[in-house]
């Protein structure tokens, strides 16, 4: 019998599919990606095509096996995390998707979402949801698909179509159509689940107009949903580990004590805080989720979504072309000492929590003739610390929990310019880990618990460790000075194309 000595995850992205493999002392020996394709149809929506995604997804995973010269035989199981929100529906019997899947950044449905709040439905879907009403949720893109694809109504309401988000419809590829599944963390991002009965809303359906047929089993993050189908990988391997990116994050970074806080940075940047076992209904316009379902039982999280994070590093690369490559950011903002009075609200989707204005714009104020490119750069990276800082701000208040730290990840954390500011701007120690691949390796500890990889959290806890701490600078009075010019550039960004 061969041994097993890897779990194998997948690392579904907004932009890329990655796969990794992962030892049983929590180590990386090999690592896989491929981007796809971005389509942007009108201003303002944002698809992915469903077939890309999966194809993407599978060989990465087929190529990473095959470059670490491991066997299939040897993987204990596979994590699954995943881009959440983004809604794919499909037909049951041939597996062909609808349309193209419309992704969490798009904004298709705001008029309809004003129509919610303007009818009093706030309150409803925010008590039973935890969610406030708002195009980044699935629910409002799934009523688009029903009411915009032609034939799409009638086949839904003769059970003939399935909704997923992206986990659901990896899963149901990798078991050819045998498993319609989803986890809690990805059930608790739809603004249609029940987060306190854990059960899809009937009363919610029922105002979205969306048949219960349609949905996927949820599922506990840690357990086995299926085996693979044999075909794929040569042998069939237990599916058994799922959460969306952000909850996987979380419990890559071992934040699993109340009051423990981590902000992944990618192209936007999501702070978790985990509340524990009763949910915490926000009253400063954060989102109250699922942080993970475990053995049937839910952890609680509040979470700011900031919409755009390393996609402002992305966009000074691509559309302004001040850098080749996005690791370049943090050489040019060090040409200069300062912001030199510019600041940056990279509002490019509208504002997040704690904020949710879908009509701001983006805007950068305080320009001279003496701006310059580093000054950009600055203004840029330091938009991502004060968006952060006023999710934390807002956390504090709903929670009454005074952090300690904040526990952090994602492609731009490996900017010590960056993080050195976010320290400075939150007052508060910044903790880098060693491996950064916490979105993934969070996926992969739920699936090795599932199989007895590891036999308990206590035992992944050992794993974590940290590689730098970045400690607040004592330069009181300009944070505040620099806090107060962000909070007026943020005001003025607001309801900008209305």
């Amino acid at each position: 019998m061969t041994r097993k000595k890897y779990i194998l995850a997948f690392d579904q992205g907004t932009t890329s599919s990655r796969a990794l493999l992962i030892d049983k002392l929590g180590n990386i020996i090999g690592i896989e990606q491929k981007e796809f394709k971005q389509i942007y149809p009108r201003p303002g929506w944002v698809e992915h095509n469903p077939k890309e995604i999966w194809s993407s997804q599978l060989d990465v995973a087929k190529e990473v096996i095959k470059k670490a010269g491991i066997k299939a035989e040897e993987i204990a199981g596979i994590g699954i995390t995943n881009q959440r929100e983004t809604t794919i529906v499909w037909d049951r019997e041939t597996g062909q998707p609808l349309c193209n899947a419309i992704v969490w950044q798009d904004r298709r449905t705001s008029d309809y979402c004003d129509e919610l709040k303007q009818s009093g439905l706030t309150e409803k879907i925010q008590q039973k949801t935890g969610l406030l009403p708002d195009s980044y949720f699935s629910a409002t893109k799934i009523r688009w698909i029903l009411e915009n694809v032609s034939g799409a109504k009638t086949k839904a309401d003769q059970g003939k179509l399935a909704f997923g988000t992206v986990d659901s419809w990896l899963i149901w590829n990798l078991t050819k159509g045998k498993t319609h599944a989803t986890d809690g963390t990805n059930a608790s991002r739809t603004m249609i689940f029940n987060i306190h009965d854990l059960i899809w809303d009937e009363e919610l359906l029922d105002i979205f107009s969306i048949p219960q047929s349609m949905l996927p089993r949820v599922k506990n993050s840690s357990e086995i949903y299926a085996e693979t189908d044999p075909d794929l990988f040569g042998t069939p391997l237990p599916i058994c580990g799922v959460a969306g990116d952000q909850q996987a994050a979380l419990f890559g970074q071992m934040c699993t004590k109340e009051g423990m806080i981590k902000n992944t940075y990618g192209t936007g940047c999501f702070i978790m805080m985990n509340t524990g076992n009763k949910p915490m209904i926000s009253k400063n316009n954060l989102l109250t989720t699922i942080a993970w379902l475990y053995d049937g039982k839910p952890t609680y999280a509040i979470e700011g979504s900031i919409f755009i994070g390393g996609a402002v590093v992305q966009w000074l690369r691509d559309g302004l072309k001040l850098v080749e490559n996005s690791r370049d950011i943090q050489a040019l903002a060090e040409k200069v000492e300062d912001n030199g009075g510019v600041y940056f609200v990279p509002a490019f989707t509208g504002l997040g929590a704690p904020h949710w204005d879908q009509y701001a714009r983006g805007t950068i104020f305080g320009i001279t003739r003496g701006t310059t490119d580093g000054h950009i750069a600055r203004a840029a990276l330091e938009s991502i610390a004060f968006q952060t800082k006023d999710v934390l701000d807002a956390m504090s208040a709903d929670s009454k929990i005074e952090a300690k730290e904040m526990r952090v990840d994602g492609g731009a954390s490996i900017n010590s310019l960056l993080m050195q500011f976010q320290s400075d701007v939150l007052d508060l120690k910044v903790v880098r880990p060693r491996i950064l691949e916490t979105t993934a390796i969070g996926a992969g500890f739920f699936a090795g618990l599932a199989v007895g990889f590891w036999k308990s959290i206590d035992e992944i806890n050992e794993l974590w460790q940290k590689d730098v701490e970045f400690k607040p600078s004592p330069k009181k009075s300009q944070n505040q000075e620099n806090l107060n010019n962000w909070k007026k550039a943020v005001n003025r960004s607001k309801n900008w194309i209305k």
